[in-house]
């Protein structure tokens, strides 16, 4: 049996938490429920109305949120709240009592060009991952049941997902024009169907190197989270508009030398070399002076 994971992450209404799954919960609709009557169908809403300040209960496709009463703070009971769902859901009870009859998750997945000319980008309507996963070959894809498929096709060279959308790196035996169809359509009757794109022992090897877990740790020195914090606000979201990450990797002190993976349509991407010494570099040394000679990638 699947084991559940809560992760807690607030929203921009302080009455409101979201605690997300690293599963599917559901598997074709959104659901709002305002108290137990209007909750018959959701057994986990109704149990979570008995707590009195519950004013809301959303559950989607990968977390539940809860709107709060001004009679607690969140601070307060978030932790029981979280170790109460963890229980319910580890324990097998249903979520929604939903019709399996009913038609699959509407999704919209469009395919988008890259700077990379190997790599196509696929962006979903819908968020399909929590956080920036890369497989290059079927053996590292064990744990993404969306991935294995993908390699399954022998023109797929290697796979990164992000939020909300999916870039293929291609062996030059195909042109795009003539498999861009085939791959859209793959991908969005996998997510159409609710299915798990990766599972939650995935997600936990993932978490120990995200940004927010580099940041925690107590080994990590000022200047390297001052990298990080630097590539999170300023770099990420621009290589993620063409498809790719940027991962920072360490800093040498003696150097001064900052060294960092590239990931997606980053990874051997003609241009990431331009990218990454007169975009990344450059704004690394004005941002942080003297602090900063070189930065390197460690794959490309």
């Amino acid at each position: 049996m699947e084991e559940f994971i809560i992760t807690v992450v607030p929203t921009k209404n302080p009455a409101i938490l979201k605690f997300e799954t690293n599963h599917f919960i559901t598997k074709n609709n959104n659901y709002e429920f305002k108290n137990i009557d209007e909750a018959k169908i959701s057994p986990l809403a109704q149990q979570l109305f008995y707590l009195p300040f519950i004013k809301t209960v959303y559950i989607s496709g990968n977390f539940i949120g809860l709107e709060r009463y001004d009679i607690v703070e969140w601070d307060d009971v978030k932790d029981s709240v979280a170790q109460q769902l963890v229980d319910y859901l580890n324990a097998g009870e249903p979520v929604v009592k939903e019709d399996e009859n009913q038609k699959k998750v509407a999704v919209t997945v469009y395919a988008e060009v890259t700077p990379n000319p190997s790599v196509m980008k696929f962006v979903t309507n819908k968020k399909i991952v929590p956080t920036t996963f890369e497989f290059k070959n079927i053996d590292e894809a064990k744990d993404s049941e969306l991935a294995k498929q993908l390699f399954m096709l022998p023109f797929v060279k290697e796979v990164f997902f992000d939020v909300n959308y999916v870039s293929i790196n291609k062996y030059d035996v195909a042109e795009w024009d003539v498999i861009t169809m085939e791959l859209r359509e793959k991908i969005r009757d996998f997510i159409a169907d609710g299915k798990e794109v990766v599972s939650a022992k995935s997600l936990q090897k993932q978490k120990t190197t995200a940004p927010e877990a580099q940041m925690e740790d107590a080994n990590l020195d000022d200047i390297s989270k001052q990298i990080i914090d630097i590539l999170e606000e300023y770099v990420k979201p621009a290589v993620a508009s063409d498809g790719g990450n940027i991962l920072f990797k360490s800093y040498e002190g003696d150097t001064k030398t900052v060294n960092v993976i590239l990931q997606g349509a980053c990874s051997g991407c003609p241009s990431s070399t331009y990218t990454l010494k007169n975009g990344i570099e450059t704004m690394l040394k004005n941002m942080m002076g003297d602090m900063v000679n070189e930065v390197v990638a460690l794959n490309g």
